[in-house]
C-alpha cells in the first residue's frame, strides 16, 4: 500500500498545471521534459507561454516558444528576474541560439520519441538564483574516483580525507592503467561503468586530485540523468561527472566506455561530447551543466585560499589547456555546444522501427532561418511521427537540422559512410504520409529534395 504525500500531492498538481498549459499552447514534450517543468514550478512558481510578440517576463517559468532578436531579445532579458527561469521547448532550434548567449544554461532535457522529437531547454540569470531555492534534505551521491595503481595509494589520500571530512560516502580504487601512471580515458570511463552497475544509486566521479570544498549535492537535489561542467562554455570536462541512477544514465555511460575504447588515442572529454551527442539523439537524457563552483581551477587561487561559493576544486590551471590537447580541436561544435544543443552535423533524433531490415535513412531538414519555429518544429514532429506510422523498408531513421550548406554536405557524407538513404526537406513544406514508403530500397538511392532557398556559412 503506498501512502500519498503532500510531496507527492505537490508533485502531481505541478505536473497537472504544466499538462494543461502545454495542451492550451498546442506543445509537444515528453514525460521527461514535462516532469522537469513541473519541477521547476515547484522551484520558481508557475509557468506562462511567451509566444511571438511582446516578449516580457511575467511569470517564474517563462516558457519562450518563438525566439526574440535583436532589442526583443535585450527587453526579453532585462524583464528577468532572479526569481525566474526560462525554458525553451524547441531547444534545438539554433534561432534561440541568441537568447540563449545572454542567460546562464542549467540544463538540457533531449528528445522523447516520435511524439515530442525536440530538446527542451532550460536557463536563467545565474546558477545562485537556483541553488538557493533547491530542497536541502537530499542524499549525497556515492564520491568515486580512480588512479593509476603504479602512482601508489597516496594519490587517493587527499581525497579520502576531504569526503570524511564532508562526511560523504567514496569508493576510491586504483586501476591496473595500460600507461603505467596515467589514464586513459577508456579506463576511467569502464571503472565508473563498473561501480555504477555494482551500486545502482547516484555516483559523482571527481579526479584524485580534487579538492572538495562543501558537499556536492546539486545533481542529486535537482534529479537529473547525468551533470558536468562545460570549460568555455562548449568543452566538455570530464574531471566532475555525476551519472544518476536511471537507465538512461546506464546508456550514456555505456557509449562513453564504447567511444573511448574505439578511439583511444582521443581525449576523454571529447569522447565525453560524443557521448552525450550520441545518447541524447536516441533517450531523453535530462543533463545538467554544472557551474564554475563544481569545476573551479586552482590555478587561480595561488595561495590555495579558495574563493566563497566554491565547491570542488581541480588541481588544474587557469586555461583550458589541461582540458583540451588543441585549442582548435572539433570547432564545428563550440556554437553549437554553447547553446546546449547538438550541431548540425550531428543527429538531432534516431528512431528505430520495430522490423529490422539493415536499411537506414537520413532526413535533413533545411531552410531553418527563415521558418518560424513552430513551423520547424512541426516539419521535425511529421517527419518523426511519419516514420512512427509507417517506415516503409527502412529500419532506423537519423533526422539532423542544417542550416547551412557546409553542414548538410557534411551530413550526406556522413549518410552515405553508413549506408543510409537520404532525404532533404525544406519547411514548411508538408511532410507526405508515404515519406518513406514510397522509396523502396530496391530502387536507386538518391537525394530527394523538397524545393528550398540556398544558405551558406559566412563565418
Amino acid at each position: 500500500m503506498t501512502i500519498s504525500t503532500s510531496h507527492d500531492n505537490a508533485a502531481t498538481a505541478a505536473r497537472d498545471a504544466i499538462d494543461r498549459l502545454l495542451a492550451a499552447g498546442e506543445l509537444r514534450l515528453g514525460a521527461r521534459q514535462r516532469d522537469r517543468l513541473a519541477a521547476l514550478t515547484r522551484i520558481f512558481g508557475p509557468a506562462v507561454l511567451v509566444d511571438r510578440g511582446g516578449f516580457a517576463a511575467k511569470g517564474g517559468v517563462v516558457i519562450v516558444v518563438e525566439p526574440p532578436t535583436g532589442p526583443a531579445a535585450e527587453r526579453f532579458y532585462r524583464s528577468l528576474s532572479s526569481g525566474m527561469a526560462v525554458a525553451i521547448p524547441f531547444g534545438e532550434n539554433p534561432a534561440f541560439d541568441f537568447l540563449k548567449s545572454k542567460l546562464t544554461d542549467f540544463g538540457t532535457v533531449a528528445p522523447c520519441g516520435p511524439e515530442a522529437p525536440h530538446a527542451l531547454w532550460w536557463g536563467g540569470l545565474g546558477w545562485p538564483s537556483l541553488a538557493g531555492r533547491l530542497p536541502g534534505a537530499t542524499p549525497p551521491p556515492l564520491i568515486v574516483s580512480c588512479y593509476p595503481r603504479e602512482t601508489g595509494e597516496a594519490a587517493a589520500q587527499h581525497l579520502e580525507r576531504a569526503a570524511a571530512r564532508l562526511d560523504l560516502p567514496a569508493m576510491i580504487a586504483p586501476v591496473d592503467a595500460v600507461l603505467g601512471d596515467r589514464l586513459l580515458a577508456y579506463e576511467k570511463a569502464d571503472f565508473i561503468l563498473g561501480v555504477w552497475q555494482a551500486q545502482r544509486r547516484p555516483l559523482l566521479f571527481v579526479d584524485t586530485d580534487a579538492t572538495l570544498i562543501e558537499p556536492p549535492l546539486l545533481p542529486s537535489r535537482l534529479d537529473c540523468d547525468l551533470a558536468l561542467h562545460k570549460w568555455n562554455r562548449w568543452e566538455m570536462s570530464a574531471r566532475t561527472l555525476y551519472v544518476g541512477a536511471t537507465e538512461t544514465a546506464g546508456a550514456f555511460l555505456r557509449n562513453w566506455r564504447h567511444l573511448a575504447a574505439a578511439f583511444p588515442a582521443i581525449w576523454d572529454g571529447y569522447a565525453l561530447d560524443q557521448a552525450w551527442s550520441l545518447t541524447s539523439s536516441q533517450q531523453p537524457l535530462d543533463t545538467v551543466w554544472l557551474p564554475r563552483a563544481y569545476h573551479a581551477p586552482g590555478g587561480e587561487w595561488p595561495g590555495r585560499t579558495m574563493p566563497h561559493g566554491a565547491v570542488i576544486v581541480h588541481d588544474l590551471p587557469d586555461t583550458n589547456a589541461d582540458l583540451g590537447p588543441a585549442s582548435d580541436l572539433a570547432p564545428i561544435l563550440r556554437g553549437a555546444r554553447r547553446a546546449s544543443r547538438v550541431a548540425g552535423r550531428e543527429t538531432l533524433i534516431a528512431l528505430r522501427a520495430p522490423a529490422e531490415t539493415a536499411a537506414g535513412v537520413t532526413v535533413i531538414v533545411r531552410g531553418i532561418a527563415s521558418v518560424a519555429a513552430r513551423h520547424l518544429a512541426a516539419s521535425i514532429e511529421a517527419v518523426a511521427q511519419t516514420f512512427a506510422n509507417d517506415p516503409g523498408e527502412f529500419d532506423r531513421l537519423e533526422i539532423a537540422l542544417c542550416p547551412w550548406d557546409d553542414d548538410a554536405a557534411a551530413t550526406a557524407a556522413a549518410a552515405a559512410a553508413g549506408g543510409h538513404r537520404l532525404i532533404e526537406i525544406t519547411p514548411p513544406h508538408a511532410v507526405a504520409s508515404d515519406l518513406f514508403s514510397a522509396r523502396a530500397q530496391t530502387r536507386p538511392a538518391a537525394v530527394i529534395a523538397l524545393p528550398r532557398t540556398g544558405a551558406r556559412r559566412t563565418s
